[in-house]
Parts: C-alpha cells; structure tokens; sequence
C-alpha cells in the first residue's frame, strides 16, 4: 500500500492507463473518507495519460538514469549548436539517435513487463520517440519527461536551436569610406594615359554600386527578418490556443469517464439493491402463503366445530 501521496500518484501513472480513472476515484475516495480534503483535490486535479505518455512515464520513473543520460546529451548539443561546432555536432547527432532508440526500446521492453499481453499490442513507439527527440531539444519538456506524470506525447519541428548565422549589419561606421576604399587623385590620376584614367572611374563606379547592393541587401534582411518574427510570432500563439485547446479536449474526456466511472458503480449498487429486495418479495410471498393457508385451516376447523355442536 502506498505510504505518501506522491507514492499513489506515481503508482497511478505507472499503471497501464485503462485502471487511472478507475484508480484515482478510488483514491480521492479514500482521501474523503480520511477527512483529507487538500489530497482528494490534488488527486482530483490528475489528468489520465495517453498510452505514449504512459510508456515515456515508465521510463523516467523506473530508468530515471537513462533519462539524466539524455538531459546530458541535450545539453552538449545546444553548446556544440552554438558554437557550430561542425565535427562534434555530427558525432552528438550519431549519439542522439542512438540514445533515442535505446530509451525507445527499454520503454517498450518495460510495458512488456509490466503486462505481457502487450507484446502481441501495436504501441505507439513512434509518439515516444516524438517525445524523447523533443526532450532533447527542449528543456522544459525534458523536465516534464523526469517527473514522470506525462499525460500527452510531445512533438517538436526541428532540433535543438535554430543556428543564427554568424552575420553582422554593417553600418556607417563600418563603411569604408571614399578616402579610404579608392585611390587618391593623386596617386590614381598620376599617369597620362587615358587607359588608366578609364580603369580608374571605372573602379570607383563599381565599388559605388557594391555599397548600393549591400545596403539595398540589407534592407531587404530587415524587412525578412520583420515578416518572419511577425510570422513566428503568430505561429507561436496558434500553437499556444491549440495546445489550450487539446488539453480542454482531454479534460473534457477524463470528465466523461469519471462521469461514466461513476454511473456504472450506481448501476451495480441498483443491480444489487434489486436482487435484495426481490429475496425479499419472495420471502413476503412464502409468508403470505403460509398464513393464507393457516387462516384456511383455521376456519375450516371452526366449521367443524361448529357442524359438530348438538342443536337445542
């Protein structure tokens, strides 16, 4: 029996999660008999998880060490991201999708365990490794992972953080200036030649136009760059209402089970409450029975009584 309440919360999302709505009326029914009001809440408050859930759930609360080893490897791929470390991205990457795989089997070979008959099931180990993948590039899902209380597989677009390229805007400043970046009219215009003379007004007008490209180039960067937070930032909040929206959906359905927990345990408590009181109309009929024949036989030996008086 568990000892703490964090003990029965963790045995109800290590269950298979066809006993948690099961599991957790029984529970809070135990708090509300014990007069514990604050963890009848909290466990009125669990949401039952999905079956991928479940089996990532498995794994961080029965392998919690595999769990640390794929935190860790989370962590040097965001450093090795950062600094674009080309040679021990690509190593971590190999080492990435070998972890996954292996966390992939181990919560497969755990569900096994726990209940034998899943071997023969098709378990969404696709969902799971969804989650595992976006465990390692997000850190706030990886922190969900370790608690072991996941109620929905997570997913994730891409991998780790989006590498910035390594460019800079230049400005004014960083222009070189007509001085510096042509030739003095002395030292340009020195010979005579027309040759050189054209050679030179031609370079000026082509490093002319290279500054109009970059800063016409750079204009361009900007307004990109605007569209595109303009267009991560409504994405984000799509995402955001959608979440809101799933999560909405599954307490609606933990709601509906709770409700038909609930309904099927009064139908067994009718069902019993008919069986017992039809024992006892039939132990009423048996009664009446027996008196309507004692009522028969009385009167009928009060006619013989009665036949058998001398008349005066």
């Amino acid at each position: 029996m568990p000892t703490s309440t964090e003990e029965l919360i963790r045995g109800l999302y290590e269950a298979h999660p066809d006993g948690f709505v099961a599991g957790r009326a029984a529970a809070i029914a135990d708090a509300k008999q014990a007069g514990d009001k604050e963890t009848a809440q909290r466990l009125a408050a669990l949401r039952k998880p999905t079956v991928a859930a479940w089996l990532v759930n498995l794994l961080a609360l029965r392998r919690p060490e595999l769990i640390d080893e794929l935190v860790a490897l989370s962590t040097s791929l965001r450093q090795a991201q950062r600094g674009l470390h080309g040679e021990q991205l690509r190593e971590l990457s190999t080492q990435r999708r070998q972890v996954v795989s292996a966390l992939v089997n181990a919560a497969q070979r755990l569900a096994i365990e726990e209940d034998p008959a899943l071997r023969a099931a098709k378990l969404p180990m696709a969902e799971v490794e969804a989650t595992l993948t976006a465990a390692l590039s997000e850190p706030e899902i990886a922190e969900q992972v370790r608690t072991g209380r996941l109620v929905r597989a997570a997913t994730y677009a891409g991998f780790g953080e989006v590498p910035r390229p390594r460019l800079r805007l230049v400005t004014a400043e960083d222009e070189p200036s007509s001085e510096d970046s042509l030739p003095s009219s002395e030292d340009s215009l020195s010979t005579d030649e027309p040759a050189g003379l054209a050679t030179e007004m031609r370079r000026r007008k082509a490093a002319e136009k290279e500054r109009a490209e970059r800063a016409e180039r750079r204009r361009e960067l900007s307004r990109e760059l605007t569209i595109a937070r303009s267009a991560e930032k409504k994405a984000r909040s799509t995402l955001e209402r959608a979440e809101a929206a799933e999560r909405d959906a599954g307490h609606a359905v933990d709601e509906i089970e709770e409700h038909l927990a609930e309904l099927e345990r009064q139908r067994i408590v009718a069902q019993a409450e008919v069986s017992r009181r039809k024992l006892a109309r039939r132990s009423a009929e048996r009664d009446a029975s027996v008196a309507r024949r004692r009522v028969g036989d009385v009167e009928a030996a009060i006619e013989d009584l009665d036949a058998d008086e001398p008349s005066h």
